[in-house]
Formats: C-alpha cells, sequence, structure tokens
C-alpha cells in the first residue's frame, strides 16, 4: 500500500500537496506544502514562506490562501515537507490556529504507510477554545 492508498485518509489532498512541494518548494524558504479540502469540495494548497524573524507555516498561509479563494470551512487539512519527507504533523501553533478556525477539521498525519486522519482536537488535549471567551 502506497503513501496516498491509506484508507479513511484524503488521498486527493496528500497527491495536491505532494504537488506543490515537489513543483514548488524552494531552498530553504518554501520547504513544507499544505493543502485543505473545503466543504464544497475544492482543494486549496499554499507553502510555508520561512524567515528568520519567524514566518507562517503551510498551514497558516493556507487558511488565509482559502480565505481569498472563499473556503471558510476545512474539512481536512495536510502537510508533507520538501525532500520526499512526507506527511508532517502540524507543530503546536498550527494546531492551535486550526482548532480555533475550524474546531471539526482533520488533520492527516502519520508516516508512510501508517497514515490516518484524526480531529484537530486529538492533538490538542485539554485545549484552550479561543471561542469561549467570545460572547454570543
Amino acid at each position: 500500500m502506497s503513501q496516498t492508498d491509506q484508507p479513511n485518509v484524503d488521498t486527493e489532498l496528500v497527491e495536491a500537496a505532494l504537488e506543490v512541494v515537489r513543483r514548488h518548494a524552494r531552498g530553504d524558504n518554501h520547504t513544507v506544502a499544505a493543502a485543505g479540502r473545503n466543504a464544497d469540495g475544492r482543494i486549496v494548497t499554499a507553502l510555508n514562506a520561512y524567515h528568520f524573524t519567524g514566518g507562517p507555516c503551510a498551514e497558516l498561509v493556507l487558511i488565509g490562501a482559502a480565505a481569498g479563494q472563499g473556503a471558510y470551512e476545512l474539512t481536512t487539512v495536510v502537510a508533507v515537507a520538501d525532500r520526499e519527507r512526507g506527511v508532517i504533523p502540524p507543530c503546536g501553533r498550527c494546531r492551535q490556529v486550526l482548532l480555533d478556525y475550524f474546531p471539526e477539521v482533520r488533520i492527516v498525519v502519520g508516516q508512510g504507510s501508517e497514515l490516518r486522519t484524526v480531529p484537530v482536537l486529538d492533538l490538542l488535549p485539554e485545549a484552550y477554545v479561543w471561542a469561549d471567551h467570545q460572547g454570543d
């Protein structure tokens, strides 16, 4: 079974991210691609923008790119690294931001033939929920 033939994994989404990272990753500035599926079925892709002062991860760029395309309901997200490193999990900041923007989003994680899709909340046990501080 290949990396993109996993049950319960959006293989088209993983392939879209892999295509972007293979085609557009350049040097140290762009090393990770992310892809997200919107509730209407569209796939949005993005690359990280590394900078020594900090810089947005691919998942954060994805959120902005999706909004710029009117895709406000991401249901599944995956990130992949360049140099054929495959699927990588979101960092802590990205986990929190994804939870805040899309509390029901599912994240593709794992390696090689062990890919699986999990709710973002599974990646943040006892998470702070930003929406809880906002009034109705």
